[in-house]
């Protein structure tokens, strides 16, 4: 059970998150981790860090870039940090989840499903799996799920063939959100300071945003994860505040 408390805080903490600050670079799954961190009980704590590898000592944001540092070696994975859909702005499983070769649950959300429910095999002696690479891949795909182009459209491959100006830099509108919001945000507004950054962001979680928490709680339909809710969000963002963007960096 602790372990599927740490399912849902990652959840609320991947929601409850700063304006515009949707992407996820390394820097963002390194917020995303140690703000989750931060919501464990003790006993859920306790059972993350005996899921972590040695060399994380015992800090599970240190890992939380894992799943796309072993995307090449884990070919098989590239499919699971994304869902496209058909150029609409809804998601639908059964459509939309599969790789380019139809394979079912091969997609971000896909992912999810199936990483919680490996670790729900937890103290079980004949559990198949390697539940700490199973943590790290759920932990990062949490993140994934919340940037609005990891849930994009296909016939723009998830805003890769979009070019854009980032202030002064040519760059694909899916970096952007990748990386260049992030880090933007962080030299203008946190004196460039990722510490800052994340305590400004527990503010307004306890604080500004703490009326919310019983909406991000929410899970119609599921009883552990919900992310096609998620991808709902992630598609909402995406439609209105890329505009609104487009108008100050785009030009």
């Amino acid at each position: 059970m602790a372990l599927l408390l740490f399912v849902q805080i990652v959840l609320f903490s991947l929601i409850a998150r700063a304006p515009n600050l949707d992407a996820w670079g390394k820097e963002g799954h390194y917020m995303v981790c140690k703000i989750a961190e931060q919501y464990l009980t003790a006993e859920a704590s306790e059972l993350v860090t005996e899921l972590l590898p040695a060399d994380a000592g015992g800090d599970l944001a240190s890992v939380c870039s894992w799943a796309d540092e072993v995307r090449f070696r884990f070919r098989w994975s590239a499919p699971l940090h994304y869902a496209n859909t058909p150029g609409v702005c809804n998601f639908n499983y059964a459509r939309d989840c599969h790789n380019s070769h139809g394979e079912k649950d091969m997609c971000v959300v896909g992912a999810i499903n199936n990483y919680t429910a490996q670790l729900q095999t937890y103290g079980d002696p004949s559990s198949p799996y390697d539940l700490s690479e199973s943590l790290m891949f759920l932990a990062h795909f949490m993140g994934d799920v919340h940037q609005p182009l990891h849930v994009g459209f296909a016939d723009d491959e998830g805003g890769n063939t979009i070019i854009v100006h980032w202030y002064r830099r040519k760059t694909n509108l899916h970096h952007v959100w990748d990386v260049n919001i992030i880090e933007t945000a962080m030299k203008d507004f946190y004196n460039n300071d990722l510490n800052t950054m994340i305590e400004a962001i527990n503010m307004n979680i306890t604080d500004e945003w703490s009326d919310e928490v019983n909406q991000w709680e929410t899970c119609r339909g599921e009883s552990i994860t919900c992310p096609n809710n998620l991808n709902i969000y992630s598609n909402f963002n995406k439609r209105s505040q890329v505009s609104g963007m487009h108008q100050k960096a785009f030009n």
